[in-house]
């Protein structure tokens, strides 16, 4: 099995490997994969600007068989571009359509600034389990060997707000992943961390997924601090703080569909 969430043979169409595999059905994709393949297509598309927000609006389930990724140019400004991008199935369905935001980095100033983070290490934490730790399927997943994920102390994998670290395959095989990248397999997991129950109990599907990252995230081990608001009219939302080891880097924001299993 490669050891990455995708193959490609032509650089259009990928192939997801089992590590890409969805909790919910053998035949989808978790969706933090997918997101960081869209974001490697737009930050290709306007490489001279940073990407900075990325909103994805999961319409379909992201197939297991392939997909492709098309992009487009919405606006370039000088400080300021728009981009759009769909991810296509092999039946020419738009499975999820996306919205980006690039901006041109600016010379180093000094400025006011506050921070009032805890700044966690990941040499002080300690391996620990995936928040899902089952599946509906038989087959390998997501939560497999394909990431590894570490809690501080006293964090632990069980519901509630969680405090934790994840490291995972990069997205295609001798390709090192941009931290913007690096990061969304990550931000799609706000709301298993962070989720009030467990999916025996709560369906917690979210539809889309909001990152925006103010500095880029530095390291292979990403952090979260993830908090789920569930509310009874069925809506929730799941808001992380993402970090490394220096500090905050980002948010992610997830819409959250909340049903009885």
């Amino acid at each position: 099995m490669p050891d990455s969430f995708f193959t490609t043979e032509d650089n259009e169409w990928f192939h997801p490997t089992s590590h890409s595999r969805g909790p919910w059905d053998a035949n989808h994709c978790h969706a933090g994969p997918p997101t960081g393949m869209i974001a490697r297509a737009l930050e290709q598309a306007l490489p001279k600007q940073r990407l900075t927000r990325l909103t994805v609006n999961l319409t379909r389930p992201v197939p297991y068989s392939g997909f492709r990724i098309s992009t487009e140019v919405v606006r370039t400004g000088r400080i300021v571009s728009i981009s759009n991008a769909t991810l296509i199935n092999l039946e020419g369905k738009i499975c999820v359509s996306a919205t980006a935001l690039h901006m041109t980095p600016q010379p180093d100033t000094p400025l006011p600034t506050f921070e009032d983070d805890i700044i966690y290490k990941p040499d002080d934490a300690a391996v620990g389990k995936f928040p899902i730790e089952e599946t509906l399927h038989s087959e390998d997943a997501f939560n497999g060997d394909g990431v590894t994920v570490k809690y501080p102390h006293g964090q632990t994998n069980s519901p509630g707000h969680t405090i934790a670290w994840m490291r995972t395959v990069p997205l295609l095989a001798n390709e090192r992943p941009s931290p913007f990248q690096r990061i969304c397999p990550l931000a799609d997991c706000g709301n298993a961390f962070g989720r009030n129950a467990d999916p025996a109990d709560i369906n917690f599907m979210n539809p889309d997924l909001t990152l925006l990252l103010h500095r880029d995230p530095v390291g292979d081990w990403l952090g979260t601090e993830a908090l789920g608001h569930w509310h009874p009219n069925g809506i929730g939302m799941a808001d992380a703080r993402l970090f490394d080891q220096h500090g905050s880097v980002g948010r992610a924001l997830q819409t959250l569909l909340l049903r009885p299993s």
